[in-house]
């Protein structure tokens, strides 16, 4: 998933409002920042190089110490001790730890394939990137609009006000993200639009991922946090 694991940090900071929504934001896609973080560390490389030329099924690395099944018992920890003493509460520890967990078991449904630790061990999940992309962008947007749908509908039970064009900016990031992924799924920039072969430097993919990541971080964590509450609450 991409834009999908945000939807659960907005929920988990709904919850426990004491914990920072960055926190959780970073929590919800731990395993992809440090898929980005293993790349440069030389541990997961990623492929194709050209982020023109990549698909969402084309898109090849072998993730494993960012994501699969028994690095998962770390990242999970390690979440969890830094939300249980940053915030001195245990129960922000667990729900951080929770979106960690919550990441790598919609992956398995939504993603590209993992194993327990290393590809000649046991395949875990579908790989639906790999064999049913489109599949797999229909699972995400089911579980942004359920998600977001329920997000929203425990906001008004709290009395808190949005106004239409703050509900708007969050709602279209997210169409965005699965937009996105239906424009790459199987055809590449490079063949929708003939654009030819360059290097100029700003068409890496990885660092463009890392861009796109930060950049729904942060747009998440400017527009969510403005809101008001009721009076009459």
């Amino acid at each position: 998933m991409l834009a999908g694991h945000y939807t659960t940090a907005l929920i988990a900071h709904q919850k426990f409002p004491k914990g920072t929504l960055l926190y959780f934001l970073i929590a919800s896609q731990l395993q992809d920042l440090l898929w980005f973080t293993f790349h440069y560390l030389g541990l997961e490389r990623t492929e194709p190089s050209d982020v023109f030329d990549t698909t969402l099924n084309s898109l090849v690395v072998d993730m494993l110490y960012s994501h699969d099944l028994l690095p998962q018992i770390f990242w999970v920890f390690l979440i969890f001790l830094i939300g249980k003493f940053v915030f001195k509460n245990t129960k922000i520890g667990l729900a951080g730890a929770a979106l960690v967990i919550g990441h790598f078991v919609l992956d398995l449904f939504s993603g590209h394939p993992h194993h327990i630790f290393g590809a000649e061990t046991q395949a875990i999940g579908l790989g639906n990137y790999a064999t049913n992309v489109f599949g797999a962008i229909g699972i995400e947007a089911a579980f942004c609009v359920i998600t977001l749908w329920y997000f929203f509908r425990q906001e008004a039970k709290n009395s808190v006000q949005r106004t239409t064009k703050n509900k708007a900016a969050i709602i279209g990031l997210f169409v965005f993200g699965i937009a996105f992924m239906l424009t790459i799924a199987t055809t590449s920039f490079r063949e929708l639009f003939g654009i030819p072969e360059f290097d100029m430097g700003f068409n890496s993919n990885v660092p463009t991922l890392i861009l796109t990541y930060l950049g729904m971080i942060f747009y998440l964590n400017y527009f969510v946090p403005k809101y008001k509450v009721s009076s009459n609450a």
